[in-house]
């Protein structure tokens, strides 16, 4: 099995070093906050993310997997080296790859034998190439001082990206739809086929291409499945003024093989780490080789008002909102995360706030999180113990994120604790003929 070092903590590294380290391979993962490794060491662990503990744990246990936050001899020690950093947006919507090209050139300072360098990180179309090029302009820095382990470095840079949903990251790396591999070299590709031999073996399919290809790969993908909620998003507004149920319109079309069923929920609007930043980087990308990506730029545009228009949707039924508590129910961009990046449940919450309502909050992970991630609106927040406690005296209850702990509340004692019977469930989970009975006001999205 391969000796691998994957270059950063957060959670596509930590999630890509546990999981290879539980397929047989021996793992070091690097990080230059030391605090943090330590922590790691300990067991600690810095996300929220279901089942990714036990595999640390047990792996770490075993030796297959280990902390450092010594780049130098992470990289001196292993055969293949993942860039794993972030890569935010910019102020344009592009990409930083200063974090990314950090990590190349601290390679290219020490490498000294044969390496495989893997962009893990999401990047721009051409980033491979890029990274090529920081790593050879540092040996070459080191080959004209006259150091000798200079002339034997040499290495193939690879770009197999992630596919990482949050919340599901564990079973979406250890049972991934596909295995993607760009590269120039045969060498590259052979060994990566033994980074992931637990799937080559299980025949799991793997797509073999060129790095371009490959860092096109990720980003076409994400815009497509954000286009594709936008669209039953959309769907699901006219459905409201025409009398047409968006469940029935998406059942409809999701048992249409060419479409399928997955990511036809209406709701207001996508969020998270991934899909807001890819798709603007995507249409980065677009204008920089003056090729608009219309649709994908139009996707972003809506996107955001989908949010706004859940929380107006809301003032409109209940106005004015001046004086009015509100119960709103899921914080995080999607269930089993504390993930809150770019989460409609902020839109909404700041809005109606920014209206004079006052809110009583509720998530099962995001608690912390929200406490900085709410900050301008916090004189208007309660944080409460948990969904009934959010409940208590509220004028109505919004639902903003599909948790399983939300989608079976007891109804009747929800009726109790409202001061008002509004119920919105931007994320349809409850019918309407399960909640009226009880004397709830429904409001669902599209029906």
């Amino acid at each position: 099995m391969a000796s691998i070092a994957i270059i950063g903590t957060g959670y596509v590294g930590l999630v890509s070093g546990a999981c290879l380290a539980d397929f047989g391979n021996t793992v070091t993962c690097v990080d230059i906050d030391a605090k943090k490794i330590e922590r790691l060491k300990k067991g600690e662990i810095p996300i929220y993310e279901p089942g990714l503990a036990d595999v640390v744990v047990r792996n770490s246990a075993v030796k297959r997997l280990q902390f450092t936050d010594s780049l130098a001899d992470a990289v001196s020690r292993n055969d293949v080296i993942f860039i794993a950093v972030g890569t935010p947006s910019s102020e344009d919507g592009s990409a930083d790859l200063s974090y990314v090209e950090n990590v190349a050139r601290g390679i290219g300072k020490v490498i000294a034998s044969y390496k495989v360098i893997v962009n893990k990180s999401t990047v721009p179309v051409g980033t491979g190439r890029k990274v090529k090029h920081w790593i050879d302009d540092e040996i070459a820095k080191r080959a004209a001082q006259g150091e000798k382990a200079a002339r034997e470095a040499a290495f193939d840079v690879v770009s197999n990206p992630e596919f990482l949903r949050e919340g599901a990251a564990v079973q979406d790396f250890t049972h991934p739809d596909r295995i993607v591999i760009g590269a120039d070299s045969e060498k590259a590709r052979t060994i990566m086929k033994d980074v992931y031999r637990s799937l080559y073996l299980n025949e799991t399919p793997y797509i073999e291409t060129n790095l371009e290809s490959a860092e096109m790969i990720k980003y076409a993908s994400n815009a497509f499945l954000a286009v594709k909620i936008t669209f039953i998003n959309e769907i699901a507004n006219l459905c409201e003024k025409t009398g047409a149920n968006v469940r029935d319109v998406a059942k409809g079309m999701g048992k249409d093989g060419r479409i399928g069923a997955k990511f036809l929920h209406p709701g207001p609007g996508y969020g998270g780490s991934c899909f807001p930043k890819d798709t603007r980087a995507l249409a980065k990308i677009g204008k920089e080789h003056d090729e608009t990506q219309r649709i994908v730029e139009t996707t972003i545009e809506t996107n955001e008002q989908q949010k706004l228009r859940a929380a107006k949707k809301i003032e409109s039924i209940m106005q004015p909102l001046e004086g009015k508590t509100l119960c709103l129910l899921g914080l995080a961009f999607k269930p089993n995360t504390d993930d809150m990046r770019e989460s409609p449940a902020i839109t909404i919450a700041e809005y109606l706030a920014g209206r004079g309502a006052k809110l009583r909050v509720y998530d099962p992970a995001a608690m912390e999180e929200a406490q900085w991630r709410l900050a301008s609106i916090k004189s208007a927040l309660y944080f409460a113990a948990d969904e009934y406690d959010a409940m208590r005296g509220a004028n109505a209850l919004i639902i903003a994120t599909e948790w399983n702990q939300f989608r079976n509340i007891d109804l009747a004692k929800t009726k109790e604790l409202l001061a008002s019977p509004y119920f919105f469930d931007l994320r349809n989970i409850y019918k309407p003929d399960k909640v009226l009975p009880l004397g709830l006001t429904y409001y669902g999205i599209g029906c």
